[in-house]
């Protein structure tokens, strides 16, 4: 039986891992719950999967969290410090690291230290602190088993190969919302057209950086450090119907892929219970009815978004947290009404331009950095 602490309960992939830990009550369970501030879901995952610890964002939801399930035995905390102590629990096997943004940093951290197992589902540990993730991963012994489909699928092809025999990565993109589209036609789409992506569910932010193509600039820098190649070794390719999820190509011209039909249950389930494929019920591919499998070269000029990830991936130091940071605040515009579709790029550019890069930043100077360029988006954009 495993012990898990799922850190983003209520979110998409939370949510999505407790599918799995519902269906396999005989292989997992849930020793540790951690969300922001959704209350009444919380409140009905405790009732379900009966954890010993519960970690909200803040001392109010908390509060209001402890009230609600004061006939149970669970202990209620919030804050940066619970979450860190909750991650290095001795109840805990493996930690899922789903929360969204920074925040998750430092549990992460924790988690490393402690010598947890660790899933990782939150981009930005890797993309704004990959320099110190990893190494701190390699002295604890720690494999940090990839959560993203795309990431999930390029673990599993490189296998036990060495990775000094990968010649490029080929990560995909479904190309989101707006694929084919010109800069002509975006400066027209609306927030709902933003909203919508062909093949995934997602959250509203994930969704809208899957239409600017962000979300591969993060995942590229992502993918150097889990795979300890550099940025000019990774390719993306947009693969409309997500069923190749990525590919690995070595040194011998030799491709593997991994193909899936589009479900987020399947990368999760297999870092939840790695180095097992779980039996999860998902949909099964027919080859036999498939018209053909495409692949097209991203439209970088129009889609921005990729080549900034790409900037920040070779330039390295704290210009990769500027990148995030700063679509961050330009999606949080873009969702309340004050931008157009388009300004997301001229927004993250402009951060990028008047940033001075930190070359080995600490957790302290990550952090710093997006204080810094929020506060300074809100002052021009605001």
């Amino acid at each position: 039986m495993k012990r898990l602490a799922i850190f983003g309960s209520t979110g998409s992939i939370g949510t999505q891992a407790l599918d799995i830990v519902r269906r396999e009550k005989e292989r997992f369970t849930i020793s540790v719950l951690v969300a922001g501030q959704n209350v009444s879901l919380m409140e009905h995952q405790i009732r379900e999967f009966s954890p010993e610890t519960v970690v909200m964002g803040t001392e109010e939801a908390a509060a209001d969290l402890r009230g609600r399930v004061s006939d149970l035995p669970v202990r209620v905390i919030s804050g940066m410090s619970a979450m860190c102590e909750a991650a290095a629990d001795d109840t805990v096997d493996l930690v899922l690291m789903a929360l969204v943004g920074m925040i998750g940093i430092r549990p992460t951290i924790a988690a490393l230290k402690s010598g947890k197992e660790l899933a990782l589902a939150n981009k930005e540990t890797l993309v704004c602190a990959g320099h110190i993730i990893m190494p701190l991963a390699a002295e604890s012994g720690i494999r940090i088993i990839p959560v993203d489909s795309e990431h999930s699928a390029i673990f599993q092809c490189i296998a036990e190969n060495d990775t000094r025999q990968i010649e490029k990565i080929l990560l995909t993109a479904s190309g989101g919302a707006f694929f084919g589209m010109t800069e002509k036609k975006l400066r027209d789409v609306s927030l709902e057209e933003a909203l919508s992506n062909p093949n995934w569910s997602m959250g509203k932010k994930v969704t809208i950086d899957s239409a600017s193509l962000v979300n591969k600039g993060l995942e590229v820098i992502e993918a150097r450090w889990l795979f300890d190649v550099p940025v000019d070794k990774i390719e993306v390719l947009v693969q409309r119907e997500s069923l190749v999820h990525s590919m690995v190509q070595f040194v011998d011209g030799s491709v593997m892929a991994q193909i899936a039909a589009p479900d987020m249950h399947v990368p999760i389930g297999y870092a939840l219970d790695f180095p097992w494929h779980t039996e999860l019920g998902t949909k099964r591919l027919d080859f036999t009815v498939l018209e053909g499998i495409r692949f097209f070269q991203p439209d970088v000029k129009t889609f921005r978004g990729l080549t900034y990830g790409f900037e920040a991936g070779r330039v390295g130091g704290s210009l990769p947290v500027v990148f995030n940071a700063a679509n961050e605040q330009a999606v949080r515009l873009l969702l309340d009404g004050r931008i157009s579709f388009l300004d997301i790029y001229d927004i993250i550019e402009a951060a990028m331009d008047h940033h001075h890069v930190i070359r080995d930043p600490s957790v302290e100077d990550i952090l710093n950095c997006e204080r810094e360029v929020t506060e300074w988006i809100k002052s021009k954009w605001e």
